[in-house]
């Protein structure tokens, strides 16, 4: 199996600097997630490794290979795009087979590779259809078999999902998955939805202005984010922030005070502290160290509850697995295990580990 290098790549757009000494490593095959917001370097990284975009410094390796200057073709790369980009007036099977007739393949050979393929994703029976005669989920396994049937050493894919409704989105995401344990092949995703990232990923590089925030595991992500951003940007709902002072306890701005997780060596004068909506438990009436919260909206969506509070003039969410019918304005007391609070700097964001 292959794996992909990446080092001290920068890239720009005139005066505009897109990617910034960006370091990546896939090992051999793993499933790595790009994520970000709109416009972080995601998707320039992404065409950058497959050779679609000439980078300005760095060295970009595949299996061991320097191919910091290669053309497409000789990357090894097969990349599977948004907008699925198939021939209109080509059936099913002659876009699949579309690139190894470029190459040249011998008509038996092009015929059951794209059979495997199609095999592989569902597609069989559906070889004689034009891209016009499929749906949404149809078109994007077309598009993945295309690449499928060209054997590459890297899978890139860059938001195949985005066009797809919420329901499909959820199923190519598995059959996504599943191909991968299959065929065993490194993959590069990026997608700017970090639930796609956290079920599917096997490490996840979370992106801001063309800067890498953190690299790692979905659940060491989840559970330790090294700073304010990656801390809000993985997890649905996203974490709470709340600002404190720092005395014997936190102190919040309507003078509430959260207990310290343990005694700290040293803390700044004042910090951010970030809460998981599912940490938090909601109680009717004053308990040992509970805060006062006052209910904004209670949204039930059957087995699970979602409620926004206001906190000393912050706006908490709280998942609760169960039923709850909470009206407006009414006062509730929220309780969180100390060992499950985050404490950010406020003035840089980072992560402070008591």
């Amino acid at each position: 199996m292959t794996g992909v290098q990446v080092a001290g790549l920068y890239k720009s757009f005139g005066t505009v600097k897109v990617l910034k000494d960006v370091a990546l490593q896939a090992e051999p095959g793993e499933f790595v997630a790009l994520v970000g917001p709109s416009g972080c370097g995601k998707s320039t990284l992404l065409r950058c490794i497959a050779g679609l975009e000439a980078i300005d410094q760095g060295s970009i390796a595949i299996g061991g290979r320097d191919v910091t200057w290669a053309d497409p073709k000789e990357r090894d790369a097969a990349m599977v795009f948004q907008n699925y980009a198939l021939y209109p007036h080509m059936t099913v099977a002659q876009n699949m087979g579309f690139s190894l007739r470029l190459r040249g393949g011998k008509p038996e050979e092009i015929a059951a590779g794209v059979l495997e393929a199609a095999t592989i994703l569902g597609l069989d029976t559906l070889l004689d259809r034009y891209p016009r005669q499929l749906s949404g989920g149809q078109r994007q396994r077309v598009a993945m078999g295309r690449a499928i049937v060209r054997k590459p050493s890297v899978f890139l894919f860059d938001e195949p999902l985005s066009n797809l409704d919420a329901a499909l989105r959820v199923q190519m995401r598995a059959e996504i998955r599943a191909l991968h344990r299959r065929l065993g092949v490194t993959s590069i995703y990026v997608t700017h939805d970090q639930i796609e990232a956290m079920t599917m990923a096997d490490r996840i590089v979370v992106m801001r202005g063309g800067v890498v925030e953190q690299a790692g595991r979905p659940l060491d992500l989840y559970d330790r984010p090294k700073n304010v951003f990656v801390a809000t940007f993985i997890g649905s709902p996203a974490m709470n922030l709340i600002d404190a002072g720092v005395e014997a306890a936190f102190v919040l701005a309507d003078g509430q005070r959260m207990a310290l997780p343990r005694q700290p060596f040293a803390l700044p004068a004042r910090v951010r502290l970030g809460l998981r909506p599912e940490h938090l438990t909601i109680a009717p009436s004053p308990t040992a160290g509970a805060i006062a919260a006052e209910v904004v909206t209670c949204e039930t969506t059957g087995a699970t509850s979602y409620l926004s509070v206001k906190v000393a003039g912050a706006a908490v969410t709280v998942t609760a697995q169960t039923r709850l019918t909470l009206e407006e304005g009414q006062k509730v007391w929220l309780t969180i295990p100390p060992d499950q609070v985050h404490v950010f700097d406020a003035a840089t964001g980072q992560r402070i580990d008591l």
